[in-house]
């Protein structure tokens, strides 16, 4: 079975973020989502309506990838160089707020689940989940490009 390594990750967090505003509907964006920064080193909300399901995505992928891995961890991974004006720039973690909020609804979706001390890791639903998602991507890329049939799995 494909794996979310075995696919580009921007392709794999684009159709996993539609999989999520259209089929899970524990995630859904607050009230706040329209008008909220993702950290203290941006300077606009983000432009993206469905920029909350893309994060859900994300972390979801970086879980799978990492996990179980921590909010302080993922704060730090989502951050960025914050601009002082004229003082030299220095790295801020991002906000934690609409992490924690989205890894919360993950983990009401059954996607995820708490480890004590340790920070979140996938739950068996959410890796299937994921694994079925990265086979059929790869499946519609090994349409476009022939070579890529020699990775799958089946």
């Amino acid at each position: 079975m494909t794996a979310p390594y075995d696919v580009p990750a921007f392709q794999f967090i684009e159709k996993v973020a539609k999989y999520l505003k259209e089929n899970i509907e524990e995630v859904q964006p607050p009230a706040w989502a329209d008008f909220v920064k993702t950290g203290s080193h941006v300077q606009k909300q983000p432009q993206n309506p469905d920029w909350w399901y893309t994060r859900g995505a994300s972390l979801l992928r970086k879980i799978y990838v990492h996990g179980p891995i921590g909010l302080e961890k993922l704060r730090g991974e989502y951050g960025g160089r914050k601009d002082f004006g004229v003082k030299p720039e220095h790295a801020v973690k991002a906000g934690g707020s609409n992490i924690r909020k989205i890894l919360q609804q993950l983990e009401a979706a059954g996607l995820i689940q708490t480890v004590t001390t340790k920070g979140r890791k996938m739950s068996p639903k959410g890796r299937k989940l994921l694994k079925e998602l990265s086979g059929e991507l790869l499946r519609d890329l090994a349409k476009t490009l022939p070579e890529l049939r020699k990775y799958q799995g089946e």
